[in-house]
């Protein structure tokens, strides 16, 4: 079992398909949405069977809140992004995750949502691990 990793979880496969590992936190995996047109994370809570923000126990629901708080500002710290996006929809997919997504006037799709906005465009490696890199700095 993964380090961190909760008895009973499993990420769900378009998540894992669709998303990078990053690092892990306290209650969260966080994970990098391979889409290079966004600097854009997605928190998934390790508890089984999760499908909303009010199926996790108040102490759960805090921490979550903590972690997205957290990764906001860092994100904002390293990304120097005109908004900060946040949410949990789960229409597609239901495992509760959520995104966290900066966003910048001239963007792809500004001021519109990024769902369904275009093709997905994967990092080039070397990119990915550079954003990974400035990510990890930002929540020292």
């Amino acid at each position: 079992m993964m380090p961190g990793l909760k008895a009973g979880f499993e990420l769900n496969a378009r998540l894992e398909a669709d998303s990078e590992p990053l690092m892990w936190l306290g209650l969260c995996e966080l994970r990098i949405m391979n889409d290079s047109r966004w600097p854009w994370l997605i928190l998934v809570p390790q508890r089984p069977g999760i499908e909303e923000v009010h199926d996790l126990t108040p102490l759960d629901q805090a921490m979550l809140t903590f972690e997205c708080n957290t990764v906001a500002q860092a994100l904002k710290k390293s990304t120097d992004c005109t908004k900060i996006n946040t949410g949990a929809l789960g229409n597609i997919v239901r495992q509760l995750h959520v995104h966290v997504i900066a966003r910048s006037e001239g963007d792809a799709g500004w001021p519109g949502p990024v769902w369904g906005y275009g093709m997905r465009e994967p990092y080039k490696r070397s990119d990915l691990h550079g954003f990974c890199e400035k990510i990890r700095s930002a929540l020292q």
